[in-house]
């Protein structure tokens, strides 16, 4: 892991973190042939190109020596390995970082733990720059300020009142530099300043809480931290249809909610919070019931 992070700079506990999410720290089992489930998906799946596409990179990794045929062995999603690659990014990606000559993502520790460290750099990972804080967010700092183009630099959200939940100030060296506002479960969950490297780690997955997952998990490696301050209040109680129809509704007023698929991502969240507070409400940046009825 030190040669990991002198080589890629990125630090050690954020791959353990991936490598414990996707397989367990290589646990996980991987029972498929991943031809069988690639070509599988690339006949009847709703994704046919993307699955086509991916055959061709697995065939082209048989082609090039860089696995035999019998070691291609996948998830039921076609995902290569401990890292849980697709093809493509297998050819972009992996590494041979323990000097047999071969990328080997299924077998080789140092390989693993390097590819994803390759992974994240090839996406943009700034060398010295953690992940982001927890922080406490006033009421007079919109949850609307959500969003990866909307970051300002970290001593204006200071100047804000914008405070770090551990009670610490933001590194000196830090202030100066662009952050963004993170609300996942807007005013019903706890609230975060996170770095360019929080959007980075969303290109392993696009989700807000895989990403969040990741960070908090690395922080718990590297540092014991258990729990965050803030607490997650009701945020499981609509069905996804629910939420899409709310973000029909949004739509048709002229609101961009990313798209209308049932998913409360940023575009959504900070959607409705302005509509909440264009209207005289206090403003959540979450749906629920009520919202989901008034905008019906």
């Amino acid at each position: 892991l030190g040669l990991i992070e002198k080589r890629y700079g990125v630090p050690g506990e954020i791959v353990l973190a991936i490598w414990g999410r996707e397989t367990g720290f290589g646990a996980a089992k991987m029972p498929y042939d991943a031809f069988e489930v690639l070509g599988t998906k690339a006949f009847m799946s709703t994704k046919k190109d993307f699955f086509r596409t991916e055959v061709l990179a697995a065939l082209e990794i048989v082609e090039r020596g860089l696995a035999p045929v019998n070691a291609m062995k996948s998830s039921w999603a076609g995902a290569l390995g401990q890292p849980q690659f697709m093809p493509t990014s297998f050819l972009k990606h992996a590494v041979d970082f323990d000097g047999d000559g071969r990328p080997d993502i299924w077998n080789s520790t140092p390989d693993v733990l390097a590819s994803i460290a390759n992974y994240l750099v090839h996406y943009g990972w700034v060398r010295g720059r953690g992940w982001g804080t927890e922080v406490i967010a006033p009421a007079n700092v919109s949850c609307a300020l959500e969003g990866p183009d909307q970051g300002q630099k970290i001593s204006d959200w200071v100047a804000m009142g914008i405070r770090r939940a551990d009670g610490k100030a933001f590194p000196a060296s830090e202030l100066k530099a662009e952050g963004f506002l993170l609300m996942p479960a807007g005013r019903s969950g706890p609230a975060f300043i996170v770095t360019p490297n929080f959007y980075v780690l969303k290109q392993y997955n696009t989700s807000d809480l895989y990403a969040l997952f990741i960070g908090h998990a690395a922080d718990r490696i590297a540092k014991g931290d258990a729990t965050f301050a803030g607490t997650w209040g009701r945020v499981g109680d609509l069905h996804r249809s629910d939420i899409a129809a709310l973000q029909q509704a949004l739509e048709a007023k002229g609101y961009d909610v990313g798209s209308a698929d049932g998913l409360p991502g940023f575009k959504t969240r900070r959607s409705i919070g302005v509509w909440q507070a264009k209207n005289g409400k206090t403003a959540t940046c979450f749906p629920d019931a009520n919202l989901v009825a008034q905008l019906k």
